[in-house]
């Protein structure tokens, strides 16, 4: 039996959980006023940081939102990404990194209030904008419109995303205060009867408070559903911005910039792009003292991990994939560092904090360290690794193939003894062409690459083209042509190939690789493995310099992309996925399969080109 003590002490803790639970449970209000937002009746000014979720392990998310709260925020934003909670059709993921009612408690737990971006299409330099690969194999389905076979994959999803995140809405005891309706959408089109099915599937989802739209200036009006708060991306001179609002709102406010750049994004081959963070600091200052409110469009960046990363291609423009490092010259580092910029950001922040109201001291930088060089002394020869082909006359789709990301080795054998121009058709996007086994050249999209002079030896001859998803495009309209691999025809000496096998090789994980000690001797792709023993972990960054082009895997977490070209020529390794003790590095290489070495940096490289 219990004694009287114990009683007292469980009925103790049961009080303590009731009051936890009302707390939490304490519903508030959020309202518009004619030129202010309107929290528990009081005026309310939103100072938004975005940061996503899947770019910031998990195990991190916490310690990135004290970080915001020493900036000075009281908001975080964050999209949601369809092609993560629904990979393939009708599966649906809410685990690991992909628990977003998580990452919105946390944020409550650390005194932050949510702005949630759930369209479906959220562009955010994400692999298809957000959209699930899947979409292009259901025939005839036209993203961002009201064609019935996307309305009814969106309405289950966001369905799916209701029974998460609506119950986390601010009306409800949450502090998610408003719900954004799709995506820039005036950038794309304007279809106001899409826009209200929209925020028909939203309500019907259970989002039922303050619902919003969000577009750049010059495309608000073509993107805004009346009725709506409007909020502009991009535009931070006050009068312009209550201007614009004014005009699409019934001559009312809130005032809120929905994205505001302090820095921009990069992707292969070009220069980092950086802001001073004095270019920036007064404007911000401006915004605040007009009393508007804001998210900076990054606060935090982190990474885009594994093949994440989307693209962007116009007609007057190259393809142009982004790089795997998100870091966007934010006012948090890529590894959740407070730089120049925070610094500069939360002075100006401190001159509008309520009265009696302090900043929280800035958290120390996290330890970064320099790690011993790393041997990889196992070697898979991909080649040696294949799966079980598909055949088909002519080379399919990654799509068709029902294979979201990665490569897909495409094979065929034809007579030798001839030279000839080899012509990939539509290729999509980087291809590394094989010779009975040993690579000769590479294709690149971005290059506007499709044809190469080859010589074939005498003999029967294997051709091996290994192709790269390097990210499907994000923005504008090519959304509808994002399919992946050679998605039309191979051409040699004026004939067309045909009698393929295609290889699928996601690399959703590195099950069932076989890997030999033996020294490699080839040209192809491989997969270099090795143990590496740590006394002590903490962040460091992967110098793949004197690498090619590949991924690296560490302890079975993807760290994205390296290419030699830049700008990016580390691979930040969070300390939340390093061991004490042992731990497995593993390296795929396309093009200097003789690499044996890896070594670590404390610092990363981000503005290196070559």
């Amino acid at each position: 039996m219990f004694s009287r003590n114990k009683w007292r002490a469980l009925f103790a803790g049961v009080l303590i959980l009731t009051s936890l639970s009302t707390r939490a449970q304490t519903k508030h209000t959020f309202t518009l006023a004619d030129s202010a937002f309107l929290l528990d009746g009081k005026p309310f000014q939103m100072i938004s940081g975005e940061m996503h979720y899947p770019r910031v392990p998990r195990e991190a998310w916490r310690a990135r939102m004290k970080m915001a709260k020493a900036m000075g925020l009281n908001t975080i934003g964050t999209y949601v990404f369809w092609n993560l909670h629904e990979p393939e059709k009708g599966k649906f993921d809410f685990t690991g990194n992909n628990d977003v009612a998580e990452f919105v408690k946390i944020a409550q737990q650390e005194g932050l209030w949510v702005i949630l971006r759930p369209s479906p299409y959220v562009c955010a330099e994400w692999e298809f904008g957000g959209y699930p690969y899947w979409l292009q194999n259901e025939k005839g389905l036209v993203v961002r419109s009201k064609e019935l076979q996307y309305l009814n994959e969106y309405e289950k999803y966001i369905k799916e995303i209701g029974k998460q995140l609506a119950p986390l809405q601010i009306n409800h005891g949450g502090n998610i205060l408003m719900v954004q309706i799709e995506n820039e959408y005036g950038s794309y089109g304007s279809d106001k009867q899409y826009l209200e099915i929209n925020q028909k599937l939203f309500k019907e989802a259970g989002f039922d408070g303050l619902l919003y739209t969000c577009d750049p200036a010059p495309d608000l009006m073509k993107g805004h559903l009346p009725g709506l708060l409007p909020a502009v991306n991009g535009l931070d001179d006050p009068a312009k911005v209550k201007k614009i609002i004014n005009e699409n709102h019934d001559g009312k406010g809130p005032y809120y910039i929905a994205e505001w750049y302090p820095a921009w994004f990069d992707w292969w081959g070009t220069k980092h792009h950086t802001i001073p963070a004095e270019k920036y600091a007064g404007r911000l200052d401006s915004v605040l003292a007009a009393g508007i409110s804001i998210n900076m469009y990054m606060f935090h960046g982190g990474s885009t991990r594994a093949f994440m990363n989307g693209a962007n291609f116009k007609d007057e423009t190259p393809y142009e994939p982004q790089i795997s490092s998100y870091d966007y010259d934010a006012p948090l580092d890529e590894a959740g560092n407070a730089t120049p910029k925070f610094m500069a950001f939360r002075s100006v922040i401190e001159k509008y904090l309520p009265a009696g109201q302090h900043l929280p001291t800035v958290p120390v930088a996290k330890p970064a360290m320099q790690i011993p060089v790393i041997l990889l002394t196992q070697t898979g020869s991909l080649l040696n690794n294949l799966p079980a082909p598909k055949t088909n006359p002519k080379p399919l789709t990654f799509e068709t193939l029902n294979q979201d990301y990665g490569f897909v080795l495409y094979r065929t054998t034809l007579q030798g003894g001839k030279k000839g121009l080899l012509k990939l058709s539509e290729l999509r996007d980087y291809a590394i062409i094989m010779i009975n086994g040993k690579t000769v050249t590479t294709l690149d999209r971005r290059l506007k690459q499709d044809i190469i002079n080859i010589t074939l030896p005498a003999g029967k001859v294997t051709l091996d083209i290994l192709v790269e998803n390097m990210g499907r495009v994000n923005f504008g309209k090519y959304l509808l042509q994002n399919k992946k691999g050679i998605t039309d025809k191979v051409i040699f000496d004026n004939k067309e190939l045909n009698n393929w096998k295609m290889y699928s090789l996601p690399f959703k994980n590195l099950d069932g690789i076989k890997y030999s000690s033996t020294v490699y001797q080839g040209t192809a792709p491989v997969i270099k493995k090795g143990l590496f023993n740590l006394e002590n972990i903490a962040d460091t960054y992967l110098d793949m310099r004197k690498w090619g082009k590949g991924m690296v895997w560490v302890n079975g977490h993807n760290l994205g992309k390296y290419w030699s070209i830049g700008p990016q020529q580390t691979l930040y390794l969070p300390a939340e996925w390093l061991n004490k003790g042992k731990n497995e590095m593993v390296v795929l290489e396309l093009l200097k399969p003789q690499q044996t070495q890896l070594t670590g940096l404390a610092k990363p490289i981000l503005d290196e080109v070559k």
